[in-house]
């Protein structure tokens, strides 16, 4: 496989790219939650996420985690609730970007929370978090996976993680749900679609393959040590997924008023 980056559009750019190739099996799209979002984000999209797109498989999935400044005076997620409380209009939340995962996991908090944190969006992930780490931001609800080395390492404090089960790689770290706002649950993920047209037997072929290479025990243990979990669905199952996805965020979108030009 020849991997091809086409950013832009959160995403968008290449999508369309993927959507209007030809269904021959032979352009793959790999994509995340972006796929379950834009359309609500954005006036207009050049595709629709579900009829010009094929589901293959649901790869894997994996939490976020709010993490804090070492600085911060709180020390779990119900410290931090009352420190925002105790201080309003004050506090802030950086993102990696509109639309994010990171992004709408402070808007369900705020929701969930009654809570007005300030977004702060940032062009990725590294240059958020570069504030996060001295404090020029409160919080921050990152992948897992880049927030890891920094918590282990001192720079930064856990307070939960954004699915409803605990991380095994933080097995100290309460989910967000069980440490003070019940129900709260962010699961981010990636997945892997071709154009609508593509014949059946094809993309059960790339269904087959792909679900027996993160069966592989190498595969699986690396994405494993990097907080992921590996999934590896059916085409149904991913089409389900995505729908709920697209239902849940839809409302949280609206309700905050987020909007992308």
């Amino acid at each position: 496989m020849v991997v091809e980056n086409k950013g832009g559009g959160a995403t968008s750019i290449g999508t369309d790219t993927v959507a209007k190739a030809d269904p021959d099996g032979y352009t793959v799209l790999l994509q995340s939650m972006p796929l379950a979002v834009n359309k609500y984000l954005f006036a207009t999209l050049p595709f629709d996420p579900v009829t010009d797109l094929a589901p293959v498989t649901l790869l894997c999935d994996y939490p976020n985690v709010m993490a804090v400044p070492v600085s911060s005076p709180a020390h779990s997620v119900q410290e931090f609730i009352d420190y925002a409380k105790a201080n309003p209009g004050k506090a802030t939340y950086a993102s990696s970007g509109h639309g994010t995962s990171v992004h709408l996991s402070g808007e369900l908090f705020n929701k969930m929370t009654g809570l007005k944190l300030q977004h702060i969006p940032y062009r990725g992930a590294g240059p958020a978090l570069n504030d996060l780490i001295p404090g020029r931001v409160d919080v921050m609800f990152n992948n897992i996976g880049a927030v890891m080395p920094l918590i282990q390492g001192g720079q930064l404090r856990a307070l939960g993680v954004t699915s409803l089960k605990r991380a095994r790689e933080l097995p100290d770290v309460p989910t967000v749900s069980e440490a003070g706002v019940p129900g709260f649950d962010v699961t981010a993920w990636y997945g892997l679609f071709v154009p609508a047209k593509t014949p059946n037997n094809v993309v059960q072929k790339l269904n087959n393959d792909t679900v027996a290479a993160l069966a592989d025990p190498t595969t699986k243990s690396r994405l494993e040590q990097l907080g992921v979990g590996v999934i590896g669905s059916t085409p149904e199952e991913l089409r389900a997924f995505l729908a709920a996805e697209m239902k849940k965020w839809e409302v949280i979108i609206r309700e905050a008023a987020i909007k992308v030009e």
